[in-house]
């Protein structure tokens, strides 16, 4: 059995990367590029943008936003979220939809990820499958900055903490794009319905095309890393 004593070395450099991060003062980093001018039409839908209510934004933390639904024949067809936090600090850092989602009444049906080719790049994005009230959604979503596309978070707070006591900013955005699906009564259901099990392969076909999409725009706008 391994002695306490060789998790002391990890132990260290952890509580020394979290004081560094608390006390040292982040840069606050602009954006290169409005986020308004990410994905601002696509073909064949009508897109509106939603605000976000001030008391939301601020328990939330983020710095600037962009919310959009886009509708094809007066229904939704895929909606995306770009949030932007461009310092991180103590009490302010990206919420995870990981846990948000659920908190809004949404059942993980499934949960894994996906890969994305983008500009000869292959990044990894979450997936789940979502139900709520008979809705169901496929959601893909990560986390883009300072030169990086990561879906997993733990490996999203490491970067945190080294980025902060060895670059001193730690700049960041959350990208989310939700496509909703025809109604899955169960896990089972899904499982064993040839057109649930199509409609969820198409959203998912889309929510990755749009998500590619994004991922370059989301780039174009960040600050340089």
């Amino acid at each position: 059995m391994l002695s306490y004593r060789s998790y002391v070395p990890a132990t260290i450099l952890l509580v020394g990367c979290a004081f560094v991060w608390n006390a040292r003062s982040q840069a606050s980093m602009k954006l290169a590029a409005p986020l308004n001018g990410i994905l601002p039409e696509v073909p064949g839908y009508e897109r509106s943008d939603v605000t976000i209510k001030p008391e939301e934004r601020r328990v939330a933390g983020m710095s600037d936003y962009v919310l959009r639904v886009f509708r094809k024949d007066s229904t939704s067809g895929f909606t995306t979220f770009v949030s932007y936090y461009d310092r991180q600090t103590q009490g302010k850092t990206i919420h995870s939809p990981r846990n948000c989602l659920p908190g809004a009444g949404w059942e993980v049906l499934s949960a894994g990820t996906a890969d994305v080719a983008v500009d000869g790049h292959t990044y990894t994005l979450n997936r789940y499958l979502l139900k709520n009230k008979g809705e169901s959604a496929i959601v893909y979503y990560w986390y883009q900055g300072r030169g990086r596309v990561v879906a997993n978070e733990y490996v999203v707070k490491w970067n945190l903490l080294r980025d902060a006591a060895l670059a001193g900013h730690t700049e960041e955005a959350l990208v989310r794009v939700v496509v909703p699906v025809i109604s899955l009564p169960s896990a089972d259901s899904a499982a064993g319905s040839s057109s649930a099990a199509k409609a969820i392969d198409t959203a998912a076909a889309l929510g990755l095309q749009i998500s590619a999409q994004l991922t370059r725009e989301v780039a174009q706008a960040l600050p340089k890393a």
